[in-house]
């Protein structure tokens, strides 16, 4: 498929997100208000932190690597079984019924949210034995996934990834943007027109700042 536009002609953005973090649900709904008032079309894809961090566990912080190995892994081989076995059309509301759970309420990546949200996305509770499988059968295609993202932005980053249009007409991709809370109606649009302003220059790399404030999900 081309990269610059999809079947329905509109333009494509592909956006890699890991369930578990909370920044990439921010952004996942700043992109979601976007197709409303853009003609975008957004293509979900998985990552993970997980697979992101496995091989420098030892530097981080006690309590991220605990969240890592005992909670980031559930929800991305659900997340991959669900894709393998009914299609990339399941991931974007596969998504949208995790955050909402594990996000806006509260409930965390436990086993219950997990199965809360393949009934809510209308997916066979099966799928949650996917979980626990820690010889995953989808484990390539999770690898594979995550590491087209990451090719595309580089190794320092993390969840969100998504990829735009550039000058040339090929994507670009960035980590981020990372805003909270996720805005709408004119402020999604100038956040969108200000991500392919930057995006159409070759030199441009990056924008960033001091988080001051923790995600917000009252709009949501």
């Amino acid at each position: 498929m081309s990269e610059t536009a999809t079947t329905s002609g509109k333009t494509p953005v592909d956006f890699w997100f890991d369930p578990l973090c909370p920044w990439a649900w921010m952004t996942s709904r700043w992109v979601l208000e976007v197709e409303k008032v853009r003609d975008i079309e957004v293509r979900w894809h998985i990552m993970s932190l997980a697979v992101l961090n496995e091989d420098k566990l030892d530097t981080l912080p006690a309590e991220y690597r605990d969240m890592l190995e005992t909670k980031a892994w559930k929800p991305a081989r659900v997340v991959t079984a669900a894709w393998q076995k009914h299609g990339a059309d399941v991931l974007g509301p596969l998504y949208t019924a995790l955050g909402t759970r594990f996000h806006n309420n509260g409930e965390g990546p436990t086993t219950e949210a997990i199965a809360g949200a393949l009934a809510d996305a209308g997916l066979p509770a099966d799928l949650i034995d996917y979980a626990d499988q820690e010889d995953f059968e989808f484990d390539a295609e999770l690898r594979a996934s995550h590491k087209e993202g990451i090719d595309k932005v580089g190794q320092e980053v993390g969840t969100p990834v998504i990829a735009v249009p550039g000058a040339d007409g090929q994507q670009i991709a960035f980590f981020g943007p990372v805003v909270t809370p996720a805005p709408k109606g004119d402020a999604a649009a100038k956040l969108w027109d200000g991500t392919l302003a930057v995006a159409s220059i070759p030199g441009f790399y990056e924008i960033k700042r001091t988080r001051t404030v923790g995600p917000d999900f009252s709009n949501l």
